[in-house]
């Protein structure tokens, strides 16, 4: 089994990176393998609305100057997926927005490439607007007939400079608990 993470953050290693390794780290004692991919820099962008996807069929956006189709591959192999954004103006960063319209575009234009992996959202925010930003992410898996596992809380960590949210306890709590929720899912659905 495994697990692709997205951290559509423009920091690299900051905040929500951070939440997102708790995740990974509770699917890696349980033995799934799992797998980080940082959109910073790179250069991905939105949506163009060609529809190329939708007439061409072959699991690949029609744009092939970013990594977009080799982010669709990842998804396509795993067998789970995380989406991790910060929270900008109580939303998802434009980074996060562009892997959604476009793998999503791209999966519903080949039967629903992601249907019945399962999918967890985690965010970073300051203070506000994390909600939001939550069911931006949810709205993606849902719409691609995706499973989605759930914590204890809201998969939402506190802080504004890198590294603030490891001091957001009952946030870590939240991000452990939802990746082992995720690892028992993942390993009823193999069965």
């Amino acid at each position: 089994m495994k697990v692709v993470a997205f951290n559509g953050s423009a920091r690299k290693d900051g905040n929500t990176a951070i939440l997102i390794k708790h995740v990974l780290g509770e699917l890696q004692k349980e033995g799934i393998d799992t797998e980080l991919v940082q959109l910073a820099g790179s250069g991905i962008r939105g949506c163009a609305a060609c529809y190329k996807c939708m007439v061409n069929k072959d699991r690949r956006c029609s744009f092939g100057n970013d990594a977009v189709n080799e982010y669709i591959e990842k998804m396509i192999e795993a067998d789970g997926i995380i989406l991790g954004s910060p929270t900008y103006f109580a939303n998802i960063s434009t980074e996060m927005k562009a892997l959604i319209d476009r793998t999503g575009f791209v999966a519903k234009a080949n039967g629903g490439l992601f249907k019945r992996k399962v999918g967890a959202a985690v965010v970073a925010v300051r203070r506000a607007g994390a909600i939001h930003a939550f069911n931006s992410m949810n709205h993606f898996f849902f719409i691609s007939q995706m499973i989605v596992p759930g914590s204890d809380y809201w998969n939402m960590g506190f802080g504004l400079n890198p590294g603030d949210v490891d001091s957001d306890s009952e946030g870590i709590s939240t991000m452990v608990t939802l990746g082992q929720n995720m690892a028992w899912l993942l390993k009823l659905i193999q069965r």
